[in-house]
């Protein structure tokens, strides 16, 4: 079945509705990419008039720098890699936090087959926080490469973000 999550490509009509969505809402947003290394931030920014909505965001591959930053749960985040439900909603939550902005992205997973942790085929997590509210959803990329994989995720947080915002089921 195809759904909304399983399509990989982001499309340049998702893109600008999302823009003017985020416009017309006058929200701000941030994000924290591991997996996707800039990608939702590129997209982000990619049409004219993105300063109203897009505050900033950083790219944390590092646990150190997720805890520090980010404010992520240390325990956790060593137990599991820094990849689960969990560690995006903290990483979402804390990249609001820290560009003081409505609404927060995240993106953590494998964009690409571990064996060494027992990851057979590519998956991350994504997350929308929005104050104590967070929607975290999973992203497969069975047979994905890894690039594949990078844009399957960063569509999967920009379409939950549009979900989010269009007020419809996240």
């Amino acid at each position: 079945m195809d759904t909304d999550k399983d399509k990989v490509e982001w499309t340049e009509a998702e893109g600008r509705a999302l823009h003017g969505r985020l416009l017309a809402n006058g929200v701000k947003v941030a994000v924290a990419e591991s997996l996707t290394v800039g990608r939702v931030q590129a997209e982000l920014g990619r049409w004219s008039g993105a300063s109203g909505f897009f505050a900033g965001g950083l790219t944390c591959y590092a646990l150190e720098d997720k805890v520090r930053l980010l404010g992520v749960d240390a325990t956790h985040a060593e137990a599991v890699n820094a990849v689960s439900a969990r560690v995006a909603e903290e990483m979402a939550g804390g990249v609001a936090r820290l560009f003081a902005c409505d609404f927060g992205l995240a993106t953590t997973g494998y964009a690409e087959p571990d064996p060494t942790r027992g990851v057979a085929e590519p998956f991350a997590w994504v997350a929308v926080a929005n104050g104590d509210r967070a929607w975290v959803e999973r992203v497969d990329g069975v047979g994905l490469d890894r690039a594949a994989m990078q844009a399957r995720a960063a569509a999967g947080v920009l379409r939950l973000l549009g979900r989010v915002i269009a007020g419809g089921p996240a």
